[in-house]
């Protein structure tokens, strides 16, 4: 008897023809790039190193676009901000030891924002692998070992007929909720030696749906109903899982007040009647969603910012929707649900009826109102000016990434992302000089619409030698430097809590001369021009740099007092 799924698996005349007579010239380098095409990758990032020029040579005979940046950290943190954008897994080619060790804290940023990110690495020749010294350049004892804390999986390839199936499972395992980058190590002589495997076409790699248990949404869908005083707290999980509809039906239909956090920016509309935007450093804020007798969790671990530095406490029960296994329950005791965000706000959708509630959203008011009303109260006029001029001359749907400086900050809390996947930060691991590799990677992805990248002047020296990327590449990226002379938050810090700053004032180039050095336009502006020169900036095509000096200063903290 034939099955059906045995014609599926039988091959066409065409594909045994080039099967039994792939063309010659191929080595382990083509199996690479011919998977990650099979895959449906249209773009890489990276970097070239010795060990690694089996793949490099063989992109030259694939239709693979590359975008080659001049350092390997930055290529991640590009392969990052292409995995958001497209939720994709974005491929990055890198070398062996110091190229690969060079991408962790890109990786690491990845991870924590579930970013899907496809890492493939060179490694030392076959013969010196297993932890002996043979004096190898970039030899490391165990290579995978400094990225297992980091990757959601590693994947080691010791022949080239394990090199398809070994990229298929990490592509796989990026793309399964919840999203994450991942690591896959060839040697250098499996990647140079010549091969007569079949060439690579379609690599069925397709992620796992990630569904919720029935009875623990009963269980949500229930008490939801009773609720007289729910609240929605929602993460990036829902950004990621494209989820900002269904839970803009499912608050609509609890009267639920709303609040996302600073990774979550964007999935619920800023403006709506019920939302209480990003003021998740504000005490009025957790207040609120402390006397919710049912605040429902979405898409977030309720992680340090997004509790107000742990000093949430919730009174009520708590209901926790979240696709990282490890996040779950981690910081407070919740009915716990392991799933993908759209997944389980579609079964609430399917059981929660409509319930009124007239106060829902004069209490939004009302708190949002006390929220001005601090932040006024704190003299803070030209850093609400700059921002504001940010928000207005920056395309509603054009995307944003911003490196960890003051402006960022505030941005977390006070910007409006205008849609879902617009606005992107650093901040799930904290690392200086993601803002403009970021924004290269997602002109890459769409260049049809301008990016905006931001970074203080600290920030900028970590990436700016991808001026040159940006110009070699002419990406549509539009890259505003708030120039304060040094790291401005860590001199607020120190100031703040030993009465001086220290290491924190730096040299300052002059950025305008410096990014037209490389060919690319650049400006200085003023808190009172920038909005007319970001707008012109944005508009004009291909990179181009506007520097703010300007120092900048925080609100206050509410967790502290």
């Amino acid at each position: 008897m034939t099955h059906d799924h045995d014609l599926e698996l039988r091959p066409t005349p065409a594909q045994t023809e080039a099967a039994l007579n792939p063309p010659p010239g191929r080595i382990g380098g083509d199996l690479v790039v011919e998977t990650l095409a099979g895959l449906g990758a249209t773009t890489v990032f990276g970097l070239p190193g010795q060990h690694a020029l089996g793949m490099f040579d063989a992109l030259r005979r694939s239709n693979l676009r590359y975008i080659g940046l001049r350092v390997e950290n930055n290529a991640g943190f590009a392969a990052d901000a292409y995995g958001r954008i497209t939720g994709e897994a974005a491929p990055l080619l890198l070398s062996t030891g110091p190229g690969a060790l060079t991408s962790l804290a890109a990786l690491q940023e990845a991870a924590s924002a579930s970013a899907p990110v496809l890492a493939i690495s060179s490694q030392i020749p076959t013969a010196g692998l297993g932890g002996g010294r043979h004096g190898y350049l970039h030899e490391l004892p165990d290579q995978a070992a400094s990225f297992r804390g980091v990757v959601k999986s590693v994947h080691t390839v010791r022949a080239a007929s394990q090199i398809p199936s070994a990229i298929a499972a990490a592509w796989k395992s990026a793309l399964s909720a919840p999203h994450g980058p991942v690591w896959v190590e060839i040697p250098q002589d499996v990647l140079l030696a010549e091969t007569s495997l079949p060439v690579v076409t379609a690599v069925d790699a397709a992620p796992e749906e990630l569904l919720p248990r029935p009875e623990l949404t009963a269980v949500a869908a229930d008490l939801l109903a009773r609720a007289q005083r729910p609240a929605i707290i929602a993460g990036g999980g829902v950004v990621r899982a494209d989820a900002s509809g269904k839970l803009r039906q499912l608050a609509e239909r609890l009267n639920a007040p709303v609040v996302t956090t600073f990774g979550g920016k964007g999935a619920f509309p800023w403006n709506h009647p019920l939302s209480l935007q990003s003021w998740l450093e504000d005490q009025h804020t957790t207040d609120l969603l402390e006397d919710a007798d049912v605040l429902l969790v979405v898409g977030s671990g309720l992680g340090e910012l997004s509790s107000n530095y742990h000093t949430f406490a919730p009174r009520g029960r708590v209901i926790q929707i979240e696709a990282d296994l490890g996040k779950l329950e981690s910081n407070h005791p919740a009915l716990g649900i392991h799933a993908d965000a759209r997944m389980a706000l579609q079964a609430l959708l399917e059981t929660v009826p409509e319930r009124a509630d007239a106060s829902a959203r004069e209490r939004v008011s009302t708190l949002l109102a006390k929220v001005a009303e601090r932040i006024d109260a704190q003299e803070l006029a030209l850093e609400q000016q700059v921002l504001g001029s940010v928000r207005r001359a920056l395309p509603d749907d054009s995307p944003s990434f911003w490196d960890m400086t003051i402006l960022a900050y505030w941005a977390w809390s006070a910007f409006d992302a205008k849609a879902p996947n617009a606005m992107h930060s650093a901040q799930g691991a904290g690392g200086l000089g993601y803002g403009f590799p970021a924004a290269l990677g997602a002109a890459a992805a769409d260049p049809s619409r301008p990016v905006l990248a931001v970074s203080g002047d600290g920030g900028a020296l970590y990436s700016i030698a991808e001026l040159a990327t940006a110009r070699q590449y002419d990406l549509n990226v539009t890259w505003l430097i708030v120039d304060d002379g040094g790291y401005g938050i860590l001199r607020e810090y120190m100031t703040d809590t030993f009465g001086q700053a220290t290491a924190t004032e730096l040299s300052r180039p002059d950025y305008v001369a410096l990014a037209e050095s490389f060919g690319v336009p650049g400006i200085r502006t003023s808190p009172e021009a920038l909005e007319a020169d970001l707008t012109k900036a944005l508009a004009a095509p291909g990179p181009s740099v506007v520097v703010l000096p300007a120092l900048l200063r925080m609100f206050a903290p509410t967790h502290l007092g």
